[in-house]
């Protein structure tokens, strides 16, 4: 079943605060090999000019997959996720994201297109700090492979 184009431009609930501690950014940083001190120690990271530590530039995908969750769930968008595999990802930065920080996700579907008997949806998820100040908005690519 080919996905509804009509959900392009829907846009889903605000998720829940997500609190990013120091341990959360230094086991992703571990997970993806990055070796910047400043993401493993608070004194590095203030005097590279940060207030904490700071997150790897890809550590959105941690709050933007687990909001995006809300859009695969989506009964009536007929994804069949055992279908789909990874397209694209992008990242597009306001400022770093900290220690500290408490972030809040917004998602939408910002396109679906048809191409060779294959779906392509392409989610945006706008991150937010605790003032409402945009983070960084990331975009996700995801291809539902024809039957």
């Amino acid at each position: 079943m080919p996905l509804d184009p009509s959900f392009a431009g829907r846009t889903y609930p605000l998720t829940e605060p997500y609190q990013v501690g120091r341990e959360k950014i230094r086991e992703f940083a571990l997970a993806v090999s990055a070796s910047d001190r400043a993401h493993f120690d608070a004194a590095a990271a203030r005097a590279a000019g940060h207030p904490d530590l700071v997150a790897p530039p890809t550590f959105p995908i941690v709050l933007s997959t687990a909001a995006g969750q809300a859009i695969i769930d989506d009964p009536t968008l007929g994804l069949d996720f055992s279908r789909v595999v990874h397209g694209d990802q992008r990242f597009s930065y306001t400022r770093p994201i900290y220690a500290g920080d408490e972030l809040r996700c917004v998602c939408t579907v910002e396109e679906i297109m048809s191409r060779v008997g294959n779906d392509f949806l392409t989610m945006r998820t706008d991150v937010t700090d605790a003032d409402g100040a945009p983070v960084v908005s990331v975009w996700t690519r995801l291809v539902a492979r024809g039957e």
